[in-house]
């Protein structure tokens, strides 16, 4: 079996995380991590969770006062729409992505958790933008091998790992042939 185009043998679906080649030539998607929120036949979305932007959330949105950790970029679709996962099961009209990871909710209801401090700053994410796919588009990408699909989802990867160590992490935890992956140089210039 070629080293290299190592076929993952599972399906991308909600909840997995897709895991970017460490080559990949799309510059929105180098090394980055994104949790799949939905995928059928219409298309697929998610979530980049180690791409921070230049901003904070607190300046992005005048309503969310006090959080100074930076806005995700979550992808390049519609980087004018704020979007969150949280681990708050309570939180209305959330729906749960992954064990214990939920995304968006009754809005109000956040920023009054927020407010009140009983929701920790470090149970959620905000994203400025989406990844998303049309149908089909998404197989097709991982038929070119662009992605390594992984189930090794937890809150404590997703909330808890700072963004610029979250890939190698990741493909660490998955063990063999990943492992080596996550030690590539961002250049192949300097192996």
């Amino acid at each position: 079996m070629d080293f290299f185009k190592y076929r993952n043998k599972l399906k991308a679906e909600k909840g997995r995380l897709l895991i970017s080649e460490p080559y990949l030539p799309d510059p929105n998607f180098e090394r980055t991590i994104i949790l799949l929120c939905e995928n059928n036949e219409e298309g697929s979305f998610g979530f980049v969770l180690n791409k921070p932007s230049l901003a904070n959330v607190s300046e992005v949105m005048d309503d969310i006062k006090e959080y100074n950790r930076p806005a995700m970029v979550g992808g390049p679709v519609q980087q004018d729409t704020l979007h969150y996962i949280h681990r708050w099961p309570s939180l209305e009209d959330s729906v749960e992505i992954a064990p214990g990871i939920f995304w968006g909710g009754n809005f109000e209801k956040l920023l009054f958790l927020l407010d009140t401090k009983q929701m920790a700053h470090k149970d959620i994410k905000f994203f400025l933008g989406y990844s998303g796919w049309t149908g089909g588009q998404l197989a097709e990408e991982l038929e070119q091998d662009s992605w390594i699909v992984s189930d090794l989802v937890s809150e404590d990867l997703v909330f808890d790992t700072e963004p610029e160590a979250m890939w190698k992490k990741t493909l660490t935890i998955m063990g063999g042939r990943f492992s080596v992956y996550s030690n590539y140089p961002k250049d192949p210039r300097l192996n």
